[in-house]
């Protein structure tokens, strides 16, 4: 039988060997994991009281992150979402643009346009976010490396001004026949 302070191996029968730890952490190993073997090399609680703050700042810088990027990929999404729906033939001819296809120049039109139409429905949000996005990607198109993905986000930063300049004309003239109609 094995005694207090023995070696694990030195009870395993033809094992000559003395092992690292003592017969007490391998009885006990699998019932309170390793805390056994760090309590004699760092004194209770000096790991937890040394990092707690740190791991705190740690877990909430790591959680604003992730925080931040999920809701710029769901901006990015929504703004892709309206930038997908059909434009009229009134705004395209407004904003003179030829064949139906939209630039990334053209979001400067788009953007005048949506301030000269009035907004009648004051719960509408504007432009403003997708002009500084659209001012970003366009500096960001200045490295060779995202010309071509800076110019296929403008295209969606003008077909978002398109769209939204379409959903104020049109609410604008259901307002305007609801009130003929009185």
């Amino acid at each position: 039988m094995l005694g207090e302070g023995k070696s694990f191996s030195e009870g395993v029968p033809g094992c000559g060997t003395r092992s690292l730890f003592p017969i007490r952490y391998g009885q006990s190993f699998y019932h309170t994991s390793t805390s056994e073997l760090l309590d004699d090399i760092f004194p209770l609680g000096t790991i937890l009281t040394r990092f707690e703050g740190m791991f705190a700042v740690m877990l909430f810088t790591i959680s604003i992150v992730a925080l931040s990027q999920f809701a710029l990929y769901y901006w990015r999404a929504v703004l892709a979402g309206v930038a997908a729906l059909p434009v009229s033939d009134r705004v395209l001819a407004a904003a003179h643009v030829q064949d139906g296809r939209l630039l990334p120049q053209h979001f400067e039109t788009m953007a005048d346009l949506h301030n000269l139409t009035p907004d009648l429905k004051p719960n509408q949000g504007g432009l403003g976010l997708v002009r500084v996005y659209y001012r970003l990607v366009q500096g960001l198109g200045m490295l060779p490396i995202l010309t071509s993905w800076s110019e296929r986000e403008r295209v969606i930063c003008a077909r978002y001004a398109a769209v939204k300049v379409d959903r104020r004309l049109q609410t604008n003239l259901k307002l305007a026949a609801a009130l003929r109609s009185c």
